[in-house]
């Protein structure tokens, strides 16, 4: 089948999908995650046969953590599914009802996008979350993983075809896209796909961005920050580096440079280091840095890298307006963090921070659709306009303007003798 059939087939398939009840729409989600437990085995073994391919390669450390699908992210993306089948219905939703005039309704209500294209590297579980968030929302999607995770995905978007055979929600809205060539020829469906969404690296997401007249939600750099203020609960701080840095390093909500005030850093720089070398974290540090710390120089580059690995570097800064300006000049917009007992500069910093996510006192790896209670994501979006953060339901639909009356004409409403429009809430 082309690509230009499997486009309009998916088109197809969402338009009868966006009709479908909240009910039937569940029932459709409750029997993936069924079908996704009943095939865990298959799944799992396709993923280790995945992995071990990408060992062969020689595939980096960090693609590699993102590749890997072991028994417990399954059953975390398996409950994600679940947490979206128990979402209102984002389809629907009256925005505005409003009376133009004695029987002229106007109505603003949401709808599907239409056809998502979803462009992913090596995440396995992400297919799993994107399905669930399309028939929820209504739409069809046409999905396509990294070529490390080609296994997974087949065997995946297997089981949750054989699924949707048994309920309203037709397989056809779901596609599955295996080849580069295909992704670029997806590029060009602007006729077929409303909104593309890659997730991947810095350099991938740009090439999508460059080659393609869709419009595409995604981020190109997670580049999180920590800023340990001087009036930073020490041990809190550390703790919370911890979490942040090591928790899961190769996540795009993962910190990447740690800034300190100078006042807490003779302090609070042996104890951090000491937490983080234990955890095998590979210290960079600025020169004031290191004349507290024996470790590694950083450089101008080091401020804009995504390590996506156990490195970090650090900064030691002379204020929270200092740290504000080094997150909004090197910073990716993505999520930022301060921690400190002072709440006069933790509102400065969350309101001068541009990124979009600001934390107070608590780790960056918050920043997540299910942990935000979206029961997923289908990525995170650092661009200003929304929708922005982790993308669940609520940035996968529209709306449109119904306006109903009983032989109403704009003419009436025009001239000496014209008709007052009434604009009345309802």
């Amino acid at each position: 089948m082309s690509i230009i059939e499997i486009a309009q087939k998916t088109r197809a398939s969402a338009r009868k999908l966006a009709v479908l009840s909240a009910d039937l729409k569940n029932q459709a989600i409750e029997a993936v995650a069924k079908a996704l437990e009943a095939a865990a085995a298959d799944i799992l073994a396709a993923n280790a046969a995945d992995c071990k391919a990408a060992e062969t390669d020689g595939i980096a450390k960090p693609l590699y953590d993102r590749l890997k699908l072991d028994e417990s992210k399954l059953k975390s993306a398996i409950a994600g599914v679940r947490d979206v089948a128990k979402l209102p219905d984002p389809i629907g939703a009256v925005q505005i009802h409003r009376e133009l005039h004695t029987g002229l309704i106007l109505k603003r209500v949401t709808c599907p996008l239409g056809v998502l294209g979803i462009i992913f590297e090596a995440r396995p579980e992400a297919l799993i979350q994107i399905v669930s968030l399309a028939i929820k929302s209504g739409n069809g999607v046409i999905l396509k993983g990294g070529k490390e995770a080609v296994r997974s995905c087949e065997t995946l978007t297997k089981v949750i075809h054989q699924a949707l055979a048994e309920t309203a929600v037709n397989p056809a809205a779901v596609q599955l896209l295996t080849t580069r060539e295909e992704t670029i020829e997806l590029l060009k469906m602007d006729e077929y796909v409303d909104l593309i969404i890659p997730r991947g690296s810095n350099s991938f997401v740009r090439f999508v961005q460059e080659n393609t007249r869709i419009p595409v939600l995604g981020h190109a750099d997670g580049i999180c920050h920590l800023y340990a203020d001087k009036a930073a609960d020490i041990q809190k701080a550390v703790q919370i580096s911890v979490d942040a840095k090591t928790q899961y390093p190769a996540a795009c909500n993962a910190i990447e440079t740690l800034l300190v005030h100078k006042d807490i850093a003779p302090i609070f720089l042996p104890a951090v280091s000491q937490a983080l070398q234990q955890k095998k974290v590979e210290l960079r540090g600025d020169e004031p840095t290191r004349a507290i710390l024996d470790i590694a120089e950083a450089n101008e580059a080091d401020w804009s890298t995504e390590y996506s690995d156990l490195i970090l570097s650090i900064k030691i800064v002379d204020s929270v307006e200092e740290a504000i300006n080094h997150i909004n000049t090197y910073g990716s917009r993505h999520t930022d963090v301060i921690v400190t007992e002072d709440s006069e500069a933790a509102e400065t910093f969350l309101n001068q921070v541009d990124a979009a996510g600001v934390y107070h006192n608590c780790s960056t790896r918050f920043a997540d659709g299910f942990r935000y209670g979206f029961g997923a994501e289908v990525g995170i979006s650092t661009q200003q306009m929304p929708p922005r953060g982790p993308v669940g339901l609520e940035g996968l639909i529209t709306y449109k303007y119904r306006v109903v009356g009983d032989g109403h004409i704009a003419a009436s409403y025009v001239g000496k003798d014209a008709r007052e429009f009434t604009h009345r809430e309802l």
